[in-house]
C-alpha cells in the first residue's frame, strides 16, 4: 500500500465517525423521510465498518507466519 492511501484502520475509523454523525442527524430529522435517510446511512456506514474490521482481521493472521 502507498503512503498516501489510508490504512484499514483509518478507513474503519472513518465509517464509524460517519455512522455516528448520521445517527446524530437521524436523532434531529424533521421528517419521516429525512429519519429514514440518516438511519440507511448510518447502516451502510456500520455495514462497512463491520467489512472493514474483517478486513483487519484478515490482514494479521496473514501476517503471522505459519510453523
Amino acid at each position: 500500500m502507498s503512503d498516501d492511501e489510508p490504512t484499514t484502520d483509518e478507513l474503519r475509523r472513518n465509517q464509524l465517525q460517519h455512522e455516528l454523525e448520521e445517527r446524530a442527524l437521524a436523532a434531529e430529522a424533521a421528517t419521516d423521510a429525512e429519519l429514514d435517510s440518516h438511519q440507511r446511512r448510518a447502516e451502510k456506514a456500520h455495514y462497512l465498518r463491520r467489512k472493514l474490521e474483517e478486513r483487519e482481521q484478515a490482514e494479521r493472521r496473514a501476517e503471522v507466519p505459519e510453523d
